[in-house]
């Protein structure tokens, strides 16, 4: 049983905790994610990590609150105990040896994309953050990506907050204008798409960290494949991260959306956890 030691409720959707698991913070590394059970008879769910502290011993998670799972553990508060912790799983992002980065976090894949350039900052990089959100609401970690990097850019489509329109606008803007060796996207499956395709006519190194539908996240049930330049990878052992000039984001849009039927059954995903 893994202790919560700390929750913060983000917005409306989206919750952080922060985990007893000290032989995983011991490990873990930036791009890395765990998977667990919320209780006895729950269902695996990955989660990527979200920062991890050391000295304590602890991991912080963040997730959205969108199916019966995720709402089973956002009930969860301090002193409870999740069932199953595991990790760190995945292999640590690899930067290679960058002096400009830009690290671009769509809605809750800031929570992702936090780690990724608290790294490189702390390797001595100049990074600039660009994070996008759909309104004012759903702004997340905003003070916390302040620390860590040399220039903070929020988008929202609606202008209700920062700049109107998408990271890609911005992404555009900086790449025009200066000289980056490091594109870092994570969100949305479009939105790594599109950063994607906004960074391949400069020839930047583009890494993506890939959503795939996973289990046991060891990469024996083949869940969680995806194809890189033509070849099946298996995002849980090969990834996360790829490069996003190769990532075939068409077919893995395709892939997530194969149980959204059975997913959006909210109704009586309620009435189980309130049973």
């Amino acid at each position: 049983m893994y202790k919560i030691v700390d929750k913060k409720i983000l917005n409306d959707a989206v919750t952080l905790m922060t985990v007893a698991a000290p032989e995983i913070a011991n490990k873990v590394q930036a791009g890395q994610f765990v998977i667990l059970i919320v209780d006895d008879r729950g269902e695996r769910i990955p989660l990527t990590v979200a920062d991890f502290d050391r000295q304590k011993g602890t991991i912080t998670i963040i997730f959205q609150t969108v199916g019966y799972t995720t709402k089973k553990l956002a009930q969860l508060n301090i002193e409870d105990s999740i069932h199953a912790f595991v990790g760190p799983l995945g292999k640590p992002t690899e930067f290679g040896t960058p002096k400009k980065a830009i690290v671009v976090g769509g809605g809750v894949g800031c929570a992702i994309a936090l780690p990724q350039a608290k790294a490189l900052f702390n390797m001595g990089v100049d990074v600039d953050i660009i994070a996008g959100f759909r309104n004012k609401d759903i702004v997340i970690l905003e003070d916390e990506m302040k620390k860590v990097c040399n220039n903070l850019y929020i988008t929202t489509d609606d202008g209700s907050y920062g700049e109107k329109g998408f990271v890609t606008d911005v992404l555009k803007r900086l790449l025009e204008k200066d000289s980056y060796d490091l594109v870092v996207s994570i969100g949305p499956i479009p939105m790594m798409k599109f950063v994607s395709l906004t960074t391949k006519p400069f020839g930047i190194k583009t890494i993506v960290s890939l959503n795939p539908i996973m289990i046991d996240g060891t990469g024996m049930c083949g869940g969680c494949r995806v194809s890189v330049d033509g070849k099946i990878m298996f995002a849980c052992v090969d990834g996360p991260d790829f490069d996003g000039h190769l990532v075939d984001f068409d077919e893995l849009s395709r892939r997530n959306a194969f149980y959204r039927e059975e997913e959006s059954h909210a109704c009586r995903m309620e009435a189980q956890i309130n049973g």
